[in-house]
């Protein structure tokens, strides 16, 4: 009598035994995806207002997003399961190796999220897609801040564990006797799962929240990544809110109107104006600007501030012409030079200065060029970083780096020599330049204020430590260099008829609940000439976008350029427009109501009262969506048409 034959093993049946490492893996990393979300939520997620009740719906979609991540890691090991025949024989490291690298990997991208999350209060983003493209200064810059080695270390600890306890494991799952079709089976489920999460499911699908610091704490790491990757340079139109170009047009028009100049080539869908020679204007000054990293207002206290960091600045700020309520337009360097160079909104999702076809457009440098000044870019790194010295250089600009340092530095880092070597530098050339009797423009890029704020002993007096001093030792050094600037330039001929101008490039971090955290963006700005520029305090918002026009106001010389900022001096107050940008939202801020456009079309408008940095949600219909739109599509539209020169 014979048996009757054995049921085949269902896909269940035929998962577990055979798929069983790769399962037992997806459920450390998402055990892992939870322990690291609890750990940003304690450090992190507390102070931007997400509370404990947020909990029960963030751990739930972290843990689905988590879930679809591992469909991508996991998937070499599922065809290398279900691709090999068995029972396997003999001895075989591989399945040992693998287990060991993905631990190894997933510990130390965790750790790498937590300090990334520390200083952006986010996620992997375009940031940190940015810094990759710049290996040597961020490898640099991590391997001296970091606890690298302990955090590879203990991770290739807990791998080399995680590898021995899933021996038993990976015997198991090859010596199981499964026949092809059965594997087959469980590939095409995996393959369905695969590019449904493809097609379906986006890395932002469950980041429903108001706030933002809780939306990145549901989001994984690595899908944030790639999703900032997918999405570093794209097509305005593709993904954000459209309008037809003579609309917006229309509305750029108006906006710009009460700034003055008259329009020049409207007809060709450009925004030029011609600004004549203002009497009683300063005249053809030499200018100085130094944009100072991370110099945010919140370490002022003529801003404000409780820290009193910057007493350098704030002496010489009452001196001058102060601006109250400055807002920078991003949060990294290239934003702030884009915004100061060529007075231009902050297009998503990457900065002109990386972009291509940024060459000979209408620069603060340029302009000034065409008006017989000398115009240079100083900047204390490696001028390749963020593309610097090939924007500037094909912009109207002379470009001087750290390798133009004639001297021995004072100190350096992975980021630049110390601030004070650069502006030696600058002095000097100054000095060269002067020798011409025509006019200059500096503008000079620091980089001290910086990760891993390292700086020359003997500063301790003023609160600069030569190491492990954190912010405030990067604040108070740059704020210290830079008197010693001014005060050091009072000794040279040229100084009587210079302009000196102190801006920051951006804040020192980004923090809050908010998709767009403003307060964060509030940065100082001081005009200063002792012997042309009267004391004086200016309380209207003003944007980074509009220090050229101002700037040129000031000066009251003749121009002609297509700049979507204003003369801040010579506008009205009321309907003042500031535009930001932060990861791949950008948003517009006019009498209280901020309008920000995100991917795939989005639109959101609040009431912002900057006073208590409150946001309140609006009646229907109240926005500024057209207005916005007009902004960004058309400033995208003139950069890719290169209608900007």
């Amino acid at each position: 009598m014979h048996s009757a034959p054995s049921a085949p093993p269902t896909l269940l049946q035929t998962a577990g035994s055979r798929l069983r490492p790769a399962l037992l893996l997806a459920g450390l990393y998402l055990g892992l995806g939870l322990a690291s979300r609890l750990a940003l939520w304690a450090c992190f997620g507390r102070e931007a207002g997400v509370g404990l009740s947020a909990l029960l719906w963030i751990l739930p979609a972290g843990g689905a997003a988590d879930a679809v991540q591992t469909l991508y890691f996991l998937l070499p090991l599922v065809l290398y399961l279900g691709l090999k025949p068995g029972p396997a024989s003999g001895r075989n490291g591989l399945p040992h190796l693998a287990t060991f690298l993905c631990v190894l990997g997933w510990l130390v991208l965790a750790g790498c999220e937590y300090f990334f999350f520390e200083e952006f209060n986010a996620r992997f983003n375009l940031v940190s897609v940015n810094y990759l493209m710049y290996p040597t200064e961020v490898a640099g810059d991590i391997w001296t801040e970091y606890p690298v080695v302990k955090l590879i270390l203990a991770s290739a600890l807990i791998g080399g564990l995680a590898a021995w306890w899933f021996r038993a494991a990976w015997a198991s799952a090859l010596a199981a006797p499964v026949d092809f079709r059965a594997r087959s089976r469980v590939l095409a489920v995996y393959a369905l799962l695969l590019a449904a999460a493809i097609l379906w499911v986006p890395a932002n699908l469950l980041g429903r929240s108001h706030n933002r610091v809780a939306n990145e704490l549901a989001a994984n790491g690595p899908s944030s990544f790639f999703r900032a990757l997918r999405t570093s340079e794209i097509d305005y139109h593709a993904y954000y809110a459209t309008r037809p170009p003579a609309e917006n047009l229309a509305q750029l028009k108006a906006q710009l109107a009460p700034g003055g100049g008259t329009f020049t080539r409207l007809a060709e869908g450009r925004l030029d104006r011609q600004f004549p020679a203002r009497p009683g204007g300063l005249g053809r000054l030499n200018v100085v600007l130094i944009s100072s990293e991370s110099f945010g207002a919140e370490f002022s206290r003529l801003y404000g501030s409780e820290r009193d960091w910057t007493p350098q600045f704030d002496q010489f700020a009452k001196k001058g012409l102060w601006f109250r309520h400055v807002y920078a337009t991003g949060t990294r360097t290239v934003r702030g030079l884009e915004a100061i160079t060529n007075s231009l909104p902050p297009v998503p999702t990457e900065a002109i200065l990386r972009r291509p076809g940024h060459g000979s457009m209408a620069t603060l440098g340029s302009v000034l060029r065409g008006l017989g000044y000398r115009s240079t870019f100083m900047y204390g790194g490696y001028g390749y970083f963020d593309n610097m010295n090939d924007f500037f250089s094909s912009n109207g600009y002379e470009v001087l780096d750290r390798t133009n340092l004639k001297t021995t530095p004072r100190f350096e880092n992975i980021w630049g020599v110390s601030d004070e070597d650069l502006f030696d530098m600058a002095l000097a050339h100054a000095d060269t330049l002067a020798t011409a009797k025509a006019p200059f423009f500096l503008h000079i890029m620091n980089t001290s204020n910086h990760k891993p704020f390292t700086f020359r002993p003997g500063l301790e007096a003023i609160g600069v430590k030569a190491s492990k001093g954190g912010r405030e030792s990067g604040v108070r050094y740059a704020d210290y260099a830079q008197g010693q600037f001014l005060r050091q330039a009072e000794r040279h001929a040229w100084f009587r008829d210079t302009l000196f101008i102190v801006i920051a490039d951006h804040g020192a971090r980004v923090y809050g609940r908010q998709e767009i955290p403003l307060r964060t963006y509030e940065i100082p700005l001081m005009l200063y000439s002792p012997a042309h520029l009267a004391p004086g305090r200016s309380d209207g918002l003003m944007s980074q976008m509009d220090l050229a026009p101002t700037l040129m106001g000031l000066l009251g010389l003749p121009y002609t350029a297509p700049w979507f900022g204003q003369d801040v001096l010579h506008t009205p107050e009321a309907g003042r427009v500031m535009l930001f940008n932060h990861n791949d939202q950008v948003a517009l801020m006019k009498d209280g109501v901020v309008t920000t456009l995100g991917l795939h079309g989005g639109k959101v408008s609040k009431s912002y009262d900057p006073a208590s940095d409150a946001y309140r949600p609006l009646p229907a219909g109240v926005n500024l969506d057209a207005l916005a739109i007009a902004y960004y599509q058309t400033a995208y539209e003139l950069f890719t048409a290169r209608k900007l020169d």
